[in-house]
């Protein structure tokens, strides 16, 4: 496995940018409709289409899910990849007429130093059908990318980051996989104060994020208070997946759990200046012989996946070429710290 969201069989994703502007689009398409649900955490969320996720909603399934920069202006990157999903023949058919049921959620990069000046005309729908047409299940690119081009945490460049996990112990004994995709924009802090330690090193997997492991020691920063930032100027945006066989308020269950994921790799987190969201997508290829127990043990593995995903979307960014723009950690600390 290629330790990727795309290691979840029938997820294609896709990223475009517009690097002037410092800002972009992730698109992230499915082959079927997936069952899917949301948990919302952030003080300060943007997102669309959410309220058909509630399980008691009639939508059985969706076609798409979209990320994108550009604060309340990047919601219209949704719009361009349902017009690229309906023109290729997706969507919930309704007479003769099909509409793609896509939601979406944004976050706020309007202050990281590129050209905002779009007038009458935002780049997000071009971009969300750019993104959508860019859409494959190579492995997903990390960084500095799509949603992630403008994306900055309190002290480090943000980024797009993903990872997949195996899950054993189901009761059938049959295997399951989970995988996250996250583009973080943090207000908090991914690494141990302003050192190179994440943490989510407890997590890492091999040296996917550097090798450096936990922290030998809390430092006397490790829990200060980041720059000041304005209300809602943050976000982190998330997809943890599975091919497991999830109902609609399972896959709710599962992005609650995940959120621990978040609050294990982000200090501080949830915050009134956060928009930070979850979403859970389920493709429904594995069943699960124990509804709880196999539950419980997907959004552990869940969590833990999309920790170390935080983590590796800080390692894999670049800066912006901006005045007064973060650093990427590894213009602080090296390729491997």
């Amino acid at each position: 496995m290629r330790n990727t969201l795309t290691d979840i069989a029938g997820i294609r994703v896709g990223h475009a940018g517009d690097a002037r502007a410092g800002s972009g689009v992730t698109a992230i398409l499915f082959d079927a409709p997936v069952t899917a649900a949301v948990d919302v955490r952030g003080g300060g969320p943007g997102t669309r289409e959410t309220d058909l996720l509630d399980p008691e909603r009639t939508v059985p399934g969706i076609d798409a899910l979209v990320f994108s920069g550009g604060s309340a202006f990047g919601l219209d990157a949704a719009g361009g990849v349902t017009a690229w999903l309906a023109a290729a023949g997706r969507g919930f058919p309704v007479g003769p007429v099909r509409v793609p049921i896509v939601p979406g959620a944004i976050l706020f990069d309007l202050l990281n130093g590129g050209d905002k000046g779009w007038g009458a005309e935002p780049p997000f729908r071009a971009l969300g059908a750019q993104a959508a047409a860019a859409a494959s299940a190579e492995p997903v690119a990390l960084g500095s990318v799509g949603a992630g081009l403008g994306a900055c945490t309190a002290n480090l460049k943000g980024g797009v980051g993903s990872a997949s996990a195996p899950v054993a112990g189901l009761a059938d004994h049959g295997a399951a996989r989970v995988a996250a995709l996250v583009v973080v924009n943090a207000f908090g802090r991914v690494t141990v104060g302003d050192g190179p330690h994440f943490w989510a090193g407890p997590f890492e997997v091999g040296e996917e994020f550097g090798g450096l492991g936990p922290a030998p020691r809390l430092p006397p920063d490790a829990f200060a208070w980041p720059r000041a930032a304005l209300p809602g100027a943050s976000t982190t945006l998330a997809l943890v997946a599975t091919d497991a066989a999830l109902t609609k308020a399972e896959a709710k269950r599962l992005a609650v759990m995940a959120q621990d994921g978040l609050a294990r790799a982000i200090l501080p987190v949830h915050t009134p200046l956060d928009g930070d969201v979850v979403f859970a997508a389920a493709t429904g290829a594995v069943r699960l012989a124990d509804p709880v127990g196999d539950l419980a043990r997907l959004g552990d593995a869940a969590a833990r996946t999309l920790a170390r995903a935080v983590a590796i979307g800080v390692f894999a960014a670049t800066a912006l070429p901006f005045p007064d723009a973060p650093p990427a950690w590894r213009d602080r600390f090296g390729p491997r710290g």
